[in-house]
């Protein structure tokens, strides 16, 4: 017998068999969704029960599964989140990644809970979700377009208000970091899901905005609780708002955090150009906003004036502003938000592309490689233009381009030589996200350590003084790093779960709080850390089961190397790295050696019978 919705959830997920149009709906017991509540854990629960051991990320019988969570489509700011989770190929491991927009609320106000995608269309086409029912159509029309192109397209033939994400160029043509993108230029990009999705054939998924609503055990302390925690969120970092998040660039180049051509220097003297003041005060601003969201620290963007005069787009978000600008030695800001936008548009992960072209430039001037290596294009530092030469070839596979879209390592270690110790990537296969970790300790752990294909803690050390851990007294102490690390692991699994953005959460327990508002829960902080941290261990699990092993848990020579300049100069990581991972190994419940979850751990986390 079918479940009944239940207060924050709709009880139902849709498969789809892509091989064969079936499609059908799923009652996960409600068991199922408090031990692993939404978004990344119903993925990973999803991801680990069906893709065994030898079913590679291309497969058909990989999986993609999208899902929400029980805040998504509620009063809650910036509950449009969801989340994706497959067998990536840039570790060819678990990936789980999330976007914000209004997809998540969308699904949940449609009837459904996520979605399941099996097998391979027989030729393309786009899932259309709708009025509590689904089908698949016809989307060979809209090959070849670009993710706006086929947004727009969509709309206009649909002729309802939809969330539409779906991939470009690069995720037709299986760029291992291709990433899905919609609703503007919001994306899910981490550990090539877009490749996934192209191998599938499935050019995107569009949810047209239900009529349904969902059911809350208690609207009034909703009502409060989503209004103290934002009202938090922006108190505690009012700047985010008027600034976006490339607020912070200025304070990345001065720490030592801002990646700066390549990791070869930390010193960019071109950095106030790229601070979220100065870009918009430089250019045309407008407001933009994801479902329900007040702290609404987007933007959309016109350029006014210059070469690049007319462009419009979406203003970028502090990595992609770094990938674009520091890390590739690039001193334009119009040229950085046309690149930014770019790279959206063709389907692309903004980070794995950064360190991309900061390795070919590096290289470039180095004499590691020459134009005959880039079909012509001189990929000089900073030269914009080439930059948007080279992304088509990647985007499309073309020419050149079919080495350079494996990502930084696979292609560096096809040229080898003096190019491979330039690279910047974890031994798994992705590269790290928009910052030099050699300055940020907790993220090159993060990052190396992971199970996601991404960071799995997440920015910073999020919410450990709520958890009762001790302050960090020195960022460059691995072992303390380590232990910290450690104990924070869960809380941003478990924010991964809710459908909600993390920018709109700055207090742990007033997540809770309106987690409990909505399903009528009696969950607390450790409750919400034992689901956090089962995610993390079966991911982990999964990972086993598909090649992990410890040796690989460790950045690239580069990643990993000492910074000659800027404020972490002489600070090196490596000569602790063996002890700290096997800290951290043994602060979770792993074996020290190995990284494998001990039986105990699984027992406490009920993950024996998994």
């Amino acid at each position: 017998m079918p479940n009944k919705s239940f207060n924050g959830y709709t009880g139902k997920v849709l498969r789809v068999n892509l091989s064969t149009g079936e499609i059908s709906v799923e009652y996960p017991p409600e068991n199922t969704y408090r031990r692993f509540v939404g978004g990344t854990g119903m993925g990973a629960k999803y991801l680990y029960d069906e893709v065994p051991a030898g079913v590679e990320w291309n497969n058909p019988e990989n999986r993609l599964i999208w899902f929400t969570g029980p805040l998504a489509g509620t009063r809650v700011s910036g509950s449009g989140t969801f989340s994706v989770v497959t067998r990536g190929p840039m570790t060819n491991m678990a990936g789980a990644t999330q976007a914000n927009g209004y997809f998540g609320a969308f699904l949940k106000l449609s009837g459904f809970d996520g979605i399941i995608l099996q097998g391979r269309c027989p030729q393309w086409q786009y899932l259309y979700i709708h009025d509590d029912t689904a089908e698949l159509r016809d989307a060979s029309h809209l090959l070849g377009m670009n993710t706006n192109q086929t947004e727009d397209h969509i709309n206009k033939e649909i002729k309802e208000k939809c969330s539409v994400f779906g991939i470009g160029p690069a995720g037709e043509n299986l760029v291992r970091f291709a990433a899905i993108v919609g609703d503007g230029g919001h994306v899910a990009g981490h550990n090539g899901s877009g490749a996934v999705m192209g191998s599938k054939k499935l050019k995107a998924i569009v949810v047209k905005r239900g009529e349904q609503t969902v059911k809350v055990a208690n609207p009034s302390l909703l009502a409060e609780k989503a209004n103290m925690m934002i009202e938090d969120a922006m108190q505690k970092d009012p700047n985010l708002a008027k600034f976006g998040t490339a607020n912070g660039f200025q304070i990345m180049h001065v720490t030592g955090q801002l990646p700066v051509r390549n990791y070869t220097t930390n010193i960019f003297p071109e950095a106030e150009k790229f601070t979220g003041q100065s870009l918009r005060t430089n250019f045309k601003m407008t407001t933009v906003t994801c479902w329900a969201c007040r702290l609404a620290h987007l933007r959309s963007v016109e350029i006014t004036e210059g070469p690049y005069a007319g462009f419009v787009g979406e203003e970028p978000e502090y990595e992609a502003v770094a990938a674009m600008s520091s890390l590739i030695g690039q001193t334009d800001p119009a040229a950085m938000i046309v690149l930014c936008n770019t790279i959206d548009r063709l389907g692309m992960d903004i980070n794995e592309t950064g360190y991309l072209i900061g390795w070919m430039m590096e290289c470039y001037a180095k004499g590691y490689l020459g134009k005959e290596d880039f079909d012509g294009i001189a990929m000089e530092w900073g030269n914009a233009q080439s930059v948007l030469q080279i992304l088509e070839k990647v985007a499309r596979r073309s020419g050149c381009g079919a080495v350079y879209a494996e990502g930084v390592k696979k292609a560096a270690e096809k040229i080898g030589g003096d190019a491979l110790k330039c690279a910047v990537y974890t031994q798994k296969g992705a590269s790290p996200r928009g910052h030099d970790h050699r300055a940020r300790w907790n993220e090159i752990i993060d990052t190396c350590l992971s199970n996601t294909g991404t960071v799995e803690v997440g920015p910073g050390l999020p919410f450990a003084d709520i958890l009762g851990l001790p302050p960090l007294q020195d960022k460059f102490d691995g072992m303390a790093v380590s232990t910290i690390a450690a104990g924070v692991n869960g809380a941003r699994q478990f924010e991964d779960c809710l459908g909600i953005c993390f920018f709109c959460v700055q207090d742990f327990r007033l997540l809770i709080d309106c987690v409990n508002a909505v399903t009528g829960w009696d969950m607390q902080v450790k409750d919400a850390m034992l689901v956090g941290k089962r995610i993390v261990n079966l991911l982990r699990l999964f990972n086993f089961r598909h090649g992990l092993t410890a040796d690989i848990e460790m950045p690239s020579l580069r990643y990993g190397s000492m910074p000659g300049d800027g404020p972490a100069q002489g600070k090196h990581i490596m000569p602790q790295w063996e002890a700290l991972r096997r800290n951290y190994y043994q602060k979770m419940g792993w074996d020290p050696e190995t990284g494998v979850p001990l039986k105990q751990t699984l027992e406490q986390l009920g993950l024996n019978a998994e």
